[in-house]
């Protein structure tokens, strides 16, 4: 097993499901824990349950939605634990709703959490780690951010967590910290909420069986792996593309309606991508697919 001997670590929505998962795993690789959850109940469950286990942890009820509060998370690690070397940006909203049914409030708070959180905790986080030249944060993501019915924003704040990923990795390598997200897949209390999600995440899917690679990214194991979207349901372990742009790339000194009509009619129309993680074909694909019947 991958050691964190000696590191502190703060895993934020710790309180219950895989983020709980991930701190007990992480105290027993090693490493001093600050359990973070806005619900202060559950938050403090955890962190007295691995202490009496024989762990160091510490609760953390602040809210990720506020910078302030978000910097006193990591304030409270390097205080306790005298720095902070890994941060897993874990808490979380979802909610269902077809667009037409959206409600602006609810979305509203779901990518402060999701989004504005992550980059809240990860952006005070990363100005310590960068105090002592090294440091690993793991942004969650979802497979959801491919795009998936009824998840519009929550589908979004996750692509939004992706592209975050990429581009920390980008600016913090020189400064010896390491960005991947994890995509998992568990059981938990916000499957229980989806029948849709119920259909496909099976109870023997818990989060303890997603908590290893999140111990591992967060080890020395891992040097030199960075940038990195890694999707765990449990059976399985797999990296996620990234965004590419698709040959043919076709180019004229100017385009106009016209012309852009004819590259999609004559050269993308057979090119069109699959959306969605269903991999829905386009109409304009599926048509083109099909022979036209007499």
């Amino acid at each position: 097993m991958a050691s964190l001997d000696g590191k502190a670590v703060v895993v934020t929505g710790a309180g219950r499901g895989l983020g709980e998962a991930y701190a007990w795993q992480l105290c027993r690789a090693g490493a001093m824990v600050v359990v973070n959850d806005v619900d202060a109940e559950a938050a403090t469950r955890t962190a007295d349950e691995i202490r009496t286990g024989g762990f160091p942890a510490i609760a953390s009820t602040h809210s990720v939605t506020d910078p302030e509060a978000a910097a006193a998370i990591v304030d409270l690690c390097v205080d306790r634990f005298g720095r902070i070397d890994g941060l897993v940006n874990n808490a979380g909203l979802t909610y269902e709703s077809l667009p037409w049914d959206d409600d602006p409030q609810q979305a509203r708070e779901l990518i402060e959490v999701n989004v504005l959180g992550t980059i809240y905790t990860g952006l005070a986080a990363l100005r310590a780690m960068k105090d002592h030249g090294s440091g690993s944060i793991v942004n969650i993501s979802s497979g959801a951010s491919f795009g998936q019915r009824t998840l519009g924003a929550y589908s979004a704040s996750k692509g939004a967590v992706a592209s975050l990923t990429y581009s920390w990795a980008l600016d913090l390598e020189a400064a010896g910290i390491r960005v991947n997200a994890v995509c998992p897949v568990a059981y938990t209390r916000m499957a229980w909420s989806s029948e849709r999600v119920r259909r496909k995440v099976f109870p023997e899917h818990t989060p303890d069986r997603v908590a290893p690679l999140i111990v591992f990214l967060l080890s020395d194991d891992s040097e030199g792996i960075t940038g990195q979207m890694i999707r765990c349901n449990g059976p399985q372990l797999h990296l996620v593309g990234q965004p590419y742009f698709k040959a043919p790339i076709l180019e004229r000194d100017t385009w106009d309606t016209d012309t852009v009509e004819r590259a999609f009619t004559e050269v993308f129309q057979a090119h069109l991508e699959p959306y969605g993680l269903e991999k829905r074909l386009p109409p304009r694909l599926r048509d083109w697919l099909t022979p036209a019947t007499a």
